[in-house]
């Protein structure tokens, strides 16, 4: 048995101003690009089985673009849907591709530009088809990464984090240089702020220049991990691309370091690949009166100005202007669960698609939506050597929070708490499946 892999990477920004999304009430249109929106594949071929990762720099891919993308990729290369995973990288400097029921009442925000989203999903599939196109003999090095002064847990600054950044290395059989490399960080990229209005995939941008420029020719997928409730913000000196170039190359050495410490011997020909997808039904929430979450807004409006008032620092004080977002969008949501408008939106996104790409004895567990990090830490005890990867096939309209949390990220969830250790519980069975399977085939 001998391992194929294939790289290829395709331009996805815009070529006409357009609507950059992540900030509300804030009419953000692109004056130019900073740096290109990169859709990358890798694929990776045992002769038996074969799975492909898609990392996107875009907010959102919504589960019914990401199927649709995943299907035509099937049909032009044979490879299965559920062997296929597309993630969003998460900037907040890009174009909108999915629509989000509590952005409903914020007028700046469109609808997806039909245009884009031809494009946008071309670029995906035309990426994907090319790794697959291009495979050759390779081989594999997982390994992972320290990161520390990158960003940290965004409401509280000694709070929950994950500094483990999971790192894949795939080089030529023939010449053995680097072919690509794929990596798993949690973190939102959000040191660019609303008044920036130049497309850019933040941080990352910077992270994938420096493992560029010390490897020449490689394919960089940036997978963000869970982190619903992790940002730079207790960590940045300013909002502008110099402070990204300064975090995203931070994280870049980092990177290389643990990619410098690998040997030959690290590197494998025989792994065996393999994919596989399975359906959780997630415990809906309810977000209670239209009153109770109007009175929720004024009390987080007033914290808001009385921390401006007192001078408080950044980080607190944006906490609370995001708490004040996210009790808007849940008199929103509030709004819309009394007018029924709640139930379609459930019945589309539920049951969800949760999915497990092996990689040897490695496990991509991959989820959609945006979970708090907690359940990523839970994750990878039940499944030691795993790492995860979030906003994978689509998104939930929302947060996946723990059940302690009170602030913006809770008021902005469709589902309990609860449903992440569903996901957490359904994954780590299949990846758990998966791996016994393999064990069984040597």
């Amino acid at each position: 048995m001998s391992l194929n892999a294939g790289a290829a990477r395709r331009d996805i920004s815009n070529r006409k101003p357009l609507f950059l999304v992540g900030y509300p009430h804030v009419p953000r249109i692109s004056e130019g690009i900073h740096d290109p929106l990169w859709a990358t594949a890798l694929y990776l071929d045992d002769g038996k089985r074969a799975i492909l990762s898609i990392a996107v720099d875009i907010l959102f891919v919504h589960h019914r673009t990401a199927r649709e993308c995943r299907e035509a990729i099937a049909a032009r290369t044979g490879l299965a849907p559920e062997r296929i995973m597309i993630s969003a990288t998460h900037t907040h400097s890009g174009p909108v591709t999915s629509s989000i029921l509590s952005w409903r009442d914020d007028p700046t925000v469109p609808k997806a530009d039909p245009e884009y989203m031809a494009a946008f999903k071309a670029g995906i599939i035309e990426a994907g088809v090319e790794a697959v196109s291009t495979a050759q003999p390779a081989a594999v090095a997982v390994t992972t990464a320290h990161s520390e002064g990158v960003g940290g847990n965004r409401l509280a600054a000694d709070g929950t984090h994950d500094h483990e950044v999971g790192v894949m290395v795939v080089r030529r059989r023939a010449d053995r240089q680097p072919l690509a490399l794929q990596m798993v960080y949690s973190m939102h990229p959000t040191v660019l702020h609303e008044d920036s209005r130049l497309v850019s995939s933040d941080f990352p941008h910077y992270t994938r220049e420096v493992l560029t420029a010390a490897m020449p020719g490689l394919q960089v997928l940036y997978h963000n991990g869970p982190s619903g409730n992790l940002s730079p913000r207790y960590h940045v000196k300013g909002q502008t691309f110099a402070e990204a170039e300064r975090l995203g190359a931070l994280l870049g050495r980092q990177v290389l370091e643990a990619v410098r410490r690998l040997g030959d011997a690290d590197f494998r020909e025989d792994l065996t690949v393999d994919g596989a997808t399975c359906r959780a039904e997630l415990p809906p929430r309810r977000f209670g009166s239209v009153a109770a979450a109007e009175a929720e807004l004024r009390e987080a409006k007033e914290t808001y100005e009385r921390l401006k008032r007192e001078g408080a620092p950044h980080g607190p004080v944006r906490t609370a202007e995001c708490t004040v977002f996210g009790a808007e969008e849940r008199v929103v949501l509030a709004q819309a669960e009394q007018a029924g408008e709640t139930a379609a939106i459930l019945a589309e996104y539920n049951p969800i698609e949760l999915q497990a790409l092996r990689i040897g004895s490695t496990i991509l567990a991959c989820w959609p939506g945006e979970c708090f990090v907690e359940y990523a830490l839970q994750f990878k005890q039940a499944v030691p050597g795993a790492f995860v990867v979030s906003l994978a096939n689509g998104e939930l309209q929302g947060y996946i929070p723990t059940p302690q949390a009170t602030g913006y990220e809770a008021r902005l969830s469709f589902f309990e708490p609860a449903a992440g250790e569903v996901m957490v519980t359904a994954t780590a069975a299949l990846a758990r499946q998966m791996l016994a399977g393999a064990a069984a085939a040597r």
